[in-house]
């Protein structure tokens, strides 16, 4: 059996590749596009990879290299990816029959994190404390409590629920928006996209948490932000192209949301002349809200745990669903 990765990611995990899959041939995809298999050079022609790991390196230099091979390839039968979201059309090679996709939760407890201090910055008035502070003024200030809040949750997979684990800690109300109004231990409450215009109004923090696809694509509009609570926050971790960017910039002079927290955007890297960037109502971060210092020892830990799931034939982590690969 044969896997394809990259020099650095694979530098990473030989070790415990050689103690958990002796057998398992890796060929590495080394900087100068060259291959290389136990250190000594690589006929392309034996390149017939079952298992490729898909890592950030993959949007580099060798992109095409790397997503060249992998659409050439018939012997291909499992990707992993480092990322959460495959729906960039880049993605779709990935898309075709026999071939298995699985994606990473790796960097849903730093996403998750990132979503919650944001948030509760946000409700408790530590700016209005800073401003009696610099003015030296012995002047208390009264603040809701995060447990009188309720949050709505567009997108309950790995991320939505690392997200939900942490406001439910402070005692907030969540719920979670599926395509199914399933049941969902986790959440308080469960709903689908088509309830938005009903649920809209009593969440005072809204997380955009879904996939992009043709039903979320602009998803939060003009209708959307009409429906939200006066006062509320919007916070998008998804993708820039769930929100309509024009119709929040007017929903913002209405306090419908009062806040956006944003770290994705539909023109990345955001333009030096974007209105994003000095409205007061706005906080940007350039896609990173992943950039968690663990994200990416648990993205070679799931890799390997799912290697040694496939190497024994058993169900693996994260799989996708063919249908949401390449859609954006």
């Amino acid at each position: 059996m044969q896997a394809f990765m990259f020099r650095t990611p694979y530098d990473r995990i030989a070790g415990r590749i050689a103690a958990m899959a002796p057998d398992l041939d890796v060929v590495v995809l080394e900087p100068d596009g060259g291959l290389t298999l136990n250190g000594q050079t690589f006929d392309a022609a034996g390149l017939k990879p079952d298992i490729w790991w898909l890592t950030l390196e993959a949007f580099g230099a060798q992109t095409k290299d790397y997503f060249g091979r992998l659409k050439a390839s018939a012997d291909a039968r499992w990707v992993q990816t480092v990322f959460a979201g495959v729906e960039n059309p880049v993605f779709k090679p990935l898309a075709r029959e026999g071939l298995l996709v699985t994606n990473s939760s790796a960097q849903a407890p730093a996403i998750a994190e990132y979503v919650s201090v944001h948030a509760l910055s946000l409700l408790h008035p530590i700016a209005e404390q800073q401003a009696h502070q610099d003015a030296r003024t012995w002047k208390p200030v009264n603040f809701r409590e995060v447990g009188q809040t309720r949050w709505l949750i567009v997108g309950f997979g790995n991320i939505g629920r690392e997200i939900a684990v942490r406001a439910k800690a402070f005692g907030a109300q969540v719920e979670a928006v599926r395509r199914a109004a399933s049941a969902e231990g986790l959440a308080d409450a469960v709903s689908t996209l088509a309830d938005l215009p009903e649920r809209l109004p009593d969440a005072d923090v809204v997380v955009l948490a879904c996939a992009l696809n043709d039903e979320t694509r602009d998803l939060a509009n003009a209708e959307f932000f009409a429906a939200m609570k006066p006062g509320s926050i919007l916070i998008n971790i998804g993708r820039g192209g769930l929100v309509d960017e024009d119709a929040l910039r007017t929903a913002l002079d209405a306090d419908k949301p009062a806040h956006a927290v944003l770290d994705v955007f539909k023109t990345e890297p955001l333009p030096a002349d974007s209105w994003f960037w000095d409205h007061p109502k706005v906080r940007v971060t350039p896609h990173a809200s992943n950039r968690g210092a663990l994200t990416g020892e648990r993205g070679d830990a799931l890799f390997l745990e799912n290697l040694g799931l496939y190497l024994r034939g058993e169900p693996l982590r994260n799989r996708v669903n063919p249908a949401d690969i390449g859609v954006g």
